[in-house]
């Protein structure tokens, strides 16, 4: 038996969640031409699937109302950029609401990354933005099983929880695994689509003799490190770097920051560049592939010795 994609098994547990658990699939343009990155089974309003406007701070809104009268809503952002009109209500209203009324409102907020060449406002990752407020989880996928975990405990749970996904993942039928060598020279910490470049970068620079560990970060807030992962960093020679899909002063410094703090080692960032993304190639902001975080580490370890 072939193995589900994560494009898959998003569609799939979308499907249960209409259909079995009686939700709510709430966003803009659901059911246009690709079923956001063709995640969405092909259901309409009779079975919940909900078409908003596409007033992106009214969306919000809708959702929280929908989760405070416990309907459970799945609230989907097509484009993590668009979480700077999108967020508002969420951050400032379900986050609070448990804490200061004792009324949960449960929701999962489905938040879409993509970058290239599609500008300015669109693009890249944004969890940075939900990083800062109490009251909320906050995970980033890649593979089926990740995924399958963040639904069970929104099932089972009363919490709001975003999910930041990216399109490029939606191919990857196989679960990340952490790379641990004995004496590695840099330990990684990546999160989004840069795991899988990071684990690209750390085969390439076997073949030059260097071990670089990968520590795959899933579960963002809260934030616990496993406790083989602390022990990588303490053994890494030249020490750690952070690397997201997301600009580096946010979460990626937030993570640096208590590494160090943990383990008196020095632990660098790496993730988009301070500066907008055009809509053509040349004026793009892309999250560092595996040549640039070959590249990155190279010249670290040049500047340590």
């Amino acid at each position: 038996m072939s193995k589900l994609s994560l494009r898959d098994t998003i569609k799939e547990t979308i499907r249960f969640h209409l259909k079995e658990k009686n939700g709510l699939v709430m966003g803009q343009c659901l059911t246009a031409v690709g079923w956001v990155g063709g995640t969405l089974p092909e259901l309409y309003e009779q079975d919940g699937m909900i078409e908003l406007s596409m007033a992106d701070v009214a969306g919000g809104g809708f959702a929280v109302g929908a989760a405070i009268a416990g309907r459970k809503p799945i609230y989907v952002i097509r484009y993590q950029g668009f979480n700077w009109f999108n967020a508002p209500i969420i951050l400032n209203y379900a986050c609070k609401s448990k804490e200061i009324w004792g009324v949960p409102c449960p929701m999962l907020i489905r938040s879409v990354g993509m970058e290239g060449s599609i500008g300015p406002v669109a693009g890249s990752s944004h969890h940075s933005l939900y990083y800062r407020m109490p009251g909320i989880k906050i995970v980033s996928p890649m593979s089926p099983k990740e995924f399958k975990n963040v639904y069970n405990d929104f099932i089972e749970s009363e919490d709001i929880i975003y999910v930041s996904e990216h399109r490029k993942s939606y191919d990857n039928k196989d679960e990340l695994k952490d790379i641990i060598y004995e004496k590695p020279d840099f330990t990684l910490f990546a999160i989004s689509i840069t795991r899988f470049e990071s684990i690209k970068a750390s085969s390439q620079l076997l073949k030059e003799g260097l071990k670089i560990n990968v520590i795959n970060l899933f579960q963002l807030k809260p934030l616990k490190f496993s406790k083989k992962s602390i022990e990588s960093l303490k053994k890494s020679k030249f020490g750690g770097i952070v690397l997201d899909d997301d600009y580096v002063n946010g979460i990626a410094k937030n993570i640096a920051n208590d590494l160090n703090l943990m383990t008196s080692k020095t632990v660098n960032v790496l993730g988009l560049k301070d500066k907008s993304a055009g809509f053509y190639p040349q004026v793009d902001n892309l999250p560092p592939n595996a040549e640039e975080i070959s590249k990155f580490i190279l010249k670290l370890i040049k500047e340590k010795k």
